[in-house]
């Protein structure tokens, strides 16, 4: 109960104040714990980044997938692809998600994240297989970095609305694997 607790801590301070704002007296603060308590859990910020990725990664590779499964057209997929990860930068589980680019991580969970990334890169594979592109992984990864680009833009907080971030961002995505 304890470790979960620090997670949920860990959530609400990443999406408070971004990774600055996860400290560990932070999270003793957030739980009522003694600071050495949470050493007992965690021993690194890393450590926190780590556990609240493989925790919540799959959560928002389903809720993507979700979204794909409801379109028909691959068109329509990969246009609900881009939607629901940018839609999904609200959510406080996003927060941990994007810590990984923190650097801190460790190269070992580094490529566990990278692992879990390339299966949410996997999801668009086909349609854009569908579409025709030649190389459709390749396709996907570049598509996967318009959509990282514009959540980059919205963390930000960027001059331009997030909607205005998601439009743009859906209009290079669609016309790119159009062709």
């Amino acid at each position: 109960m304890q470790r979960g607790a620090l997670l949920d801590a860990a959530r609400a301070l990443l999406s408070e104040g971004g990774t600055e704002a996860l400290t560990f007296p932070a999270l003793a603060q957030r739980t009522g714990l003694a600071r050495s308590s949470v050493y007992e859990y965690f021993r690194s910020r890393a450590a926190v980044v780590e556990e609240l990725c493989a925790a919540d990664f799959p959560v928002w590779a389903a809720e993507v997938e979700s979204a794909m499964a409801e379109k028909e057209p691959p068109e329509e997929k990969i246009e609900a692809y881009v939607r629901t990860q940018l839609a999904l930068v609200s959510d406080r589980r996003h927060r941990a998600v994007v810590a990984i680019s923190a650097g801190e991580l460790d190269a070992g969970a580094r490529e566990r994240i990278r692992a879990a990334h390339g299966g949410l890169i996997a999801m668009v594979v086909e349609a854009l297989g569908t579409l025709g592109h030649e190389q459709p992984r390749l396709t996907a990864m570049l598509l996967q970095g318009v959509v990282d680009a514009a959540v980059r833009r919205i963390e930000l907080g960027a001059a331009e609305d997030p909607q205005q971030i998601t439009e743009t961002a859906v209009a290079m995505a669609l016309s790119g694997v159009r062709g």
